[in-house]
């Protein structure tokens, strides 16, 4: 069976929870799951690079009407040869000579083949929850480094508001859960040889903890639109989240998913807890959308 030879057009970033396409390939895998490479999707898969949000729950309907659980949906790649899903894929998105799909993975028993017309219908419950969490948690990352801003002793490089950029200085992991998030930042040796103080948020967590959520009740507040930026409808084309806040406009790379506003997170609130372990402590920020819309 032929392999794609254009990247999957996605069209999550737009909010869309419903997408009619065309099988390109199907295959078994060892486990006899069935994967299934369409040409267009509404499916928002996870990305082994940085798997901070999920796949989305979705069922595949084919024009016979049977229905089949998209069980997992993952960035996979090809050569023109070989499929690789997921963790496996030994080149970076974008390299010359791939194309970069959306693996949709069904049950064994899942009747689809190469040329079948198919409909995707997400959940869009879920897709909603994780859509707002996902934009709560850049706002809150966005919060926390102006509320470190004071906190280093050098010239670090800056978010997308101006100030120094602690979370991507120190982040650890990122996970996007319904309606909120958790980040997990390491204050080790290498973060303070980069200039950063750790007693400036260590010493009162809770001082630091109610500055990001008087920041985040402030922006909040004006309601602001959320806008995803495009290059194009393709997988690995750049996309970016952007809203106007009142210090000015700010814009972060991220192949998510988002809310349409700021009023969807209902209010933004973080927690803030530190522990120590393996040589440095880290410092964990729950982030939780108080009255989420719908």
């Amino acid at each position: 069976m032929s392999l794609p030879t254009e990247d999957t057009t996605v069209t999550y970033p737009s909010g869309a929870v419903e997408s009619t396409g065309t099988v390109l390939h199907a295959e078994s895998l060892a486990d006899g799951s069935r994967v299934v490479l369409l040409d267009v999707t509404a499916v928002h898969p996870v990305d082994a690079g940085w798997p901070d949000q999920g796949a989305d729950r979705a069922v595949l309907v084919t024009d016979a009407g049977d229905s089949y659980e998209v069980r997992d949906a993952v960035v996979a790649a090809t050569d023109g040869t070989d499929l690789f899903l997921g963790a496996d894929i030994p080149v970076r998105k974008g390299t010359e000579g791939w194309t970069f799909t959306v693996a949709h993975v069904l049950p064994p028993d899942a009747a689809v083949q190469e040329g079948d017309s198919v409909r995707i219908q997400v959940d869009a419950a879920y897709r909603s929850a994780l859509s707002v969490g996902h934009t709560a948690c850049h706002l809150a990352s966005l919060a926390l480094n102006r509320q470190l801003a004071g906190a280093w002793k050098k010239d670090v490089p800056a978010d997308a508001a101006g100030n120094p950029n602690f979370d991507a200085l120190a982040i650890e992991t990122s996970t996007i859960t319904e309606h909120g998030s958790t980040d997990v930042y390491r204050l080790g040796k290498s973060l303070r040889r980069k200039g950063f103080r750790p007693e400036a948020l260590l010493d009162d967590l809770p001082a630091a903890e109610a500055g990001i959520n008087a920041v985040l009740a402030d922006w909040t507040a004006t309601g602001a639109q959320v806008r995803i930026e495009c290059d194009g409808g393709g997988l690995t084309d750049m996309r970016r989240w952007a809203v106007d806040l009142p210090q000015g406009p700010v814009s972060i790379p991220c192949g998510g998913t988002h809310a349409a506003s700021l009023e969807e997170t209902g209010g933004i609130q973080v927690t803030l807890t530190a522990e120590e372990g393996d040589g440095a402590v880290t410092v964990t920020m729950d982030t939780i959308c108080v009255q989420p819309a719908g």
